[in-house]
């Protein structure tokens, strides 16, 4: 019985002893891949993520809508998003339009400030557009950015035909669009082609003209009381006629007069003088009076009268005076 339990504790102790020794070597392995790795890199990403940031331009201060932006107006900062049309340096901002009111701090995109061809326009200068054919706009050759001479053509009725007149209305002026090409689009070789032979497929039914501000009023009037043509010019060639060769057209509206002891106004110009605007009747006889181009008619036919001598009979004729009533006209012999 004693022999029979020194065999059963012996075989206890080796059977810890084993046990134990496979618990060491159990201890002495690496331990298995956390299963929570992924997520830790999940992690790690999206804050990596979270810190870049980028440049944009910002409002350092108000921007009202349709006024400049001054360069001083605008900072850049880093910000976490980057939204489409944002720019990254202020440069090209000074000087644009927003074309709504904008807070400080907010990122100045291209869709919100004013583009087209607005910023074609020079100052002093608007956009006017005008009926266009193929004959009156060069057999459709005036292309956007060229410079034409604008001529006027007014034909009286049949019973003053030689009272028609052709003159230059506007000389060296910048065509901004013809059809549908516009200098506001910058084509590439290959689509300024495809751009023309669309224009070619379809007339131009209208011209845009850059005209300064004082001169619509002639160049409206022109075109509702005649016919206009375009003749198109070198861009080199800066040739422009002298104003001061002819009379100064009066205006429709007479400025008030200088009050006692203020200096001489001077003339109308810009603004002001497109305010004042001009008569249809002064338009078309360069505002001469009626009785001073009797006089003038009359003059210039006495020397031709005098010298005649007389008529094929014999009889000696006298002076001759054109009367002009309204829209008629009378000769009358003396």
């Amino acid at each position: 019985m004693i022999n029979l339990t020194k065999v059963i504790a012996a075989i206890l102790v080796l059977l810890a002893l084993a046990l134990g020794g496979y618990a060491w070597m159990l201890s002495r392995q690496a331990p298995p891949p956390v299963a929570a790795a992924p997520a830790s890199a999940s992690a790690t990403a999206v804050k990596a993520t979270q810190s870049q940031t980028f440049a944009v331009v910002v409002a350092a201060k108000p921007l009202p809508a349709g006024q400049a932006i001054p360069a001083d107006a605008l900072r850049v900062e880093r910000l976490t998003i980057n939204p489409a049309g944002a720019f990254q340096d202020t440069a090209p901002l000074a000087g644009r339009v927003p074309v709504m009111d904008l807070g400080e701090g907010t990122p100045l995109l291209e869709g919100q400030l004013v583009s087209g061809l607005a910023l074609r326009v020079a100052e002093g200068e608007r956009a006017v557009a005008i009926k266009a054919d193929e004959a009156m706009g060069v057999g459709n050759k005036v292309q956007p950015g060229d410079f034409v001479d604008v001529f006027l053509m007014l034909k009286s009725d049949t019973k003053d035909i030689d009272r028609s007149q052709a003159r230059l209305l506007l000389s060296r002026t910048r065509v901004l669009a013809y059809g549908n090409a516009s200098v506001d689009g910058l084509l590439s070789k290959t689509d300024k082609n495809a751009a023309v032979q669309a224009q070619r497929a379809e007339p131009a039914r209208t011209a845009v003209l850059a005209v300064p501000v004082e001169d619509i009023n002639r160049l409206t009037l022109a075109e509702n009381s005649g016919r206009l043509v375009l003749a198109l010019r070198n861009p080199t060639d800066m040739s422009q006629p002298d104003p001061k060769l002819f009379a100064e057209l009066p205006t429709a509206l007479q400025p008030l007069p200088a009050k006692a002891g203020e200096p001489r106004r001077p003339p109308l110009e810009g603004l002001d003088r497109a305010q004042a605007g001009i008569t249809t009747a002064d338009f078309v006889t360069g505002g001469t009076p009626v009785a001073l181009r009797q006089t003038a008619v009359a003059t210039a036919r006495a020397p031709a009268a005098a010298s005649s001598g007389g008529t094929g009979n014999g009889t000696r004729r006298g002076l001759q005076v054109e009367v002009i009533r309204g829209d008629r006209s009378e000769t009358i012999n003396y």
